[in-house]
C-alpha cells in the first residue's frame, strides 16, 4: 500500500486489518474510486445548494419541486438524504440563536432620513414626486381551510396604486420576483427605488439579479421596524378589513379571486383616498400624466 520506493512497504491485508477495512472493498475502490452514483449525487448537491442559497426558506420537499423545474428528477427521499448530508435545511427549521435576527441587508436604506433629534424616519409621502420613482413591496399570508395563501404586492409610492402582485401557495423568492416582473412589464420603470423589509425572499439572488438587470435600485429597512415600510402595511391592513375578515375562506382559489377582484376593481379604481385629494390611484395618475403632457 505504500508508495513505490518507500523504505517500509505494508502488505494490503495487514493495513486493511489494522484500519478495519476489507481487502475486497479496498480493491473495489482502487478499481473505481468514485462510483457513478457519487458523481450524480455531487452534481445534485451542487444544484441543491444553489437553490437553497437563492431561497433559504425552502425545505427538502420544495427543493425537490425546484429540481424538477430544472430537469433533475429525484425522489423526496433522495433529496432529503442529500440535503441532510450537505447540511442544507430550511431557515425556519434551524435552531436560532438568542437574537433570531434576519440576515444582513443586501441594499442600503435609500429612503431613510434623520430628524433634528437623531431619529431615523421615512417620509413615504414626499419620497416621490411622480410615478415609478419609488415602489414599496412586501408579502402577507392569509389562511383558508385548504391552507395558507401568500400575496406579494408592489405599490407605487406616488399614487398608492398597486402596480404589480403575485399570489401563490408557497412563500419563496419566486413569489417576490414574479410580482416585480409583473410591475416591470406594466410600468417600464427607469432607476426606480424598490423598498422592502429584510425578508429572505427580497434578499435572494433571484430578486437582487432581477433589480440589477432592469436598472432598479434596491432599498431595505431596519431589522424589526415595521414603520420602515408602514405605507405598505397600510395597504395590507385595508385588504384584511375589506376582504379577509368578511368571511371564512374555503379554498385558496376562492380567496385568490377575491383578492384580485378587490385590487383591480375597487382599490385601484374606486377607493378614494384623502392623501390623494379624495381621488382614486388611477385618477391621480391620470391627472399627473395630463399635467406632464401639457
Amino acid at each position: 500500500m505504500a508508495a513505490t520506493g518507500a523504505p517500509i512497504r505494508v502488505p494490503v491485508a495487514v493495513a486493511c486489518r489494522v484500519l478495519g477495512l476489507s481487502t475486497q472493498g479496498y480493491y473495489k475502490w482502487l478499481k473505481d474510486p468514485v462510483c457513478q452514483r457519487d458523481w450524480d449525487d455531487a452534481h445534485v448537491i451542487d444544484v441543491i445548494r444553489d437553490i437553497h442559497e437563492d431561497d433559504a426558506t425552502l425545505g427538502y420537499r420544495f427543493i425537490a419541486d425546484e429540481l424538477s423545474d430544472v430537469g433533475i428528477i429525484a425522489s423526496e427521499n433522495r433529496v432529503w438524504r442529500l440535503c441532510s448530508s450537505a447540511g442544507v435545511f430550511a431557515s425556519h427549521h434551524r435552531r436560532r440563536g438568542k437574537s433570531g435576527k434576519p440576515g444582513p441587508a443586501v441594499h442600503d436604506d435609500l429612503l431613510a432620513t434623520v430628524d433634528d433629534k437623531g431619529r431615523v424616519t421615512h417620509d413615504f409621502v414626499g419620497a416621490a414626486t411622480g410615478p415609478n420613482q419609488v415602489w414599496l413591496t412586501d408579502i402577507s399570508e392569509h389562511p383558508t381551510r385548504e391552507g395558507k395563501l401568500y400575496l406579494c404586492a408592489v405599490k407605487d409610492c406616488y399614487s398608492n396604486k398597486i402596480v404589480g402582485y403575485s399570489i401563490d401557495s408557497r412563500m419563496k423568492s419566486g413569489l417576490a420576483a414574479s410580482a416585480l416582473r409583473n410591475a416591470i412589464a406594466l410600468r417600464s420603470p427607469d432607476r426606480t427605488i424598490v423598498h422592502s423589509d429584510r425578508g429572505s425572499q427580497f434578499r435572494s439572488k433571484k430578486v437582487v439579479r432581477l433589480l440589477k438587470n432592469n436598472g432598479l435600485r434596491g432599498s431595505m429597512g431596519r431589522v424589526g421596524s415595521s414603520g420602515d415600510n408602514a405605507a405598505m402595511e397600510s395597504f395590507f391592513s385595508l385588504l384584511q378589513k375589506n376582504v379577509l375578515d368578511t368571511k371564512r375562506w374555503e379554498t385558496r382559489e376562492e380567496l385568490r379571486l377575491a383578492i384580485v377582484t378587490w385590487i383591480e376593481t375597487k382599490y385601484n379604481r374606486r377607493r378614494r383616498q384623502r392623501a390623494l385629494g379624495k381621488l382614486t390611484p388611477v385618477e391621480f395618475e391620470m391627472i399627473y400624466v395630463a399635467a406632464d403632457a401639457a
